[in-house]
């Protein structure tokens, strides 16, 4: 049975939560989750894994989860990544694998590019690092600025527990398959004080992370780290041309798209993409 622990560090006044199992002295992958949820939708997967050798940590960013973070703090992604990059200094993470997932690949990605020495593998499920791989609904989306009118109601409208659920079941070919447990905890974090303000903070901050994308592209270049993309067909942000795209800078990356698969493509295909992760694992340095 996989035990997993449940912890809280204080990161530069920030109190992360994370979830960690595994071998204290085992290889590292560090778990990154997008949004609007946090580490507890790596739970499955952790179980899954449990029978490797690895050390497993997947913490929960400021807004997110558990995490609690002062009235300060700036909700930007280059903030985000500061607090993950700091959380990593603070255990002592040296050496590790990175898995991102949405708001994880331009969190995890940011932190590859400033230590690449640190990284020893890279797991994409469903983090976009491509124009191509920007949907229309997505381009709508990352257009919005706070100063337009109706633009910050429509951003506030993913916030709701309707537009939670959306993210889970679109592009699902059975939904029944997910576990309305996830939208509705979700739900609960969106809803604690303040949490609403900072979600729409990263909202307007997401067209930051476009402008990164030839500096992440040339990392996988000249990095040329290990690459396991894992991909949702029905992902309605991030198509499968965003998949299929790591390629052209990481061309010996194994890259598989998932039909009936959504965003959130573990829900509903852990049972074939575990094999995939646990194979990428062990064949890593």
């Amino acid at each position: 049975m996989t035990v997993v622990q449940h912890r809280t560090v204080d990161v530069d006044g920030v109190q992360v939560a994370y979830r960690e199992s595994g071998p204290a002295d085992g290889p590292v992958l560090l778990l990154l989750h997008g949004f609007p949820t946090a580490s507890h939708q790596f739970a499955r997967l952790m179980d899954a894994l449990g029978d490797t050798p690895w050390r497993l940590i997947a913490p929960d960013y400021p807004g997110f989860g558990r995490t609690q973070a002062p009235a300060s703090f700036t909700y930007t992604f280059d903030k985000l990544a500061d607090t993950i990059e700091h959380f990593t200094d603070a255990l002592g993470l040296d050496r590790f694998a990175l898995y991102v997932f949405d708001f994880g690949a331009p969190v995890g990605l940011r932190l590859a590019t400033r230590r690449p020495e640190r990284i020893t593998g890279l797991i994409v499920q469903n983090g976009n690092a491509y124009e191509e791989g920007l949907s229309d609904m997505a381009r709508e989306f990352t257009a919005l600025r706070r100063e337009v009118p109706g633009n910050e109601e429509q951003v506030r409208g993913l916030f709701t527990e309707e537009g939670t659920r959306f993210q889970y079941e679109a592009g699902v070919a059975d939904p029944t398959l997910v576990s309305p447990d996830n939208w509705t905890l979700d739900a609960h974090y969106l809803a604690l004080p303040g949490r609403a303000d900072a979600q729409a903070d990263l909202a307007f901050d997401y067209a930051s992370n476009l402008a990164l994308y030839p500096a992440w592209q040339s990392w996988l270049r000249t990095a040329r780290p290990p690459v396991l993309v894992v991909w949702g067909a029905g992902d309605p942000f991030f198509t499968p041309s965003g998949a299929k795209a790591y390629l052209r800078d990481a061309p010996d990356a194994a890259v598989h798209v998932f039909d009936g698969a959504g965003h959130f493509a573990l829900e509903t295909h852990l049972g074939v993409i575990t094999p995939l992760i646990a194979a990428f694992l062990s064949d890593l340095p």
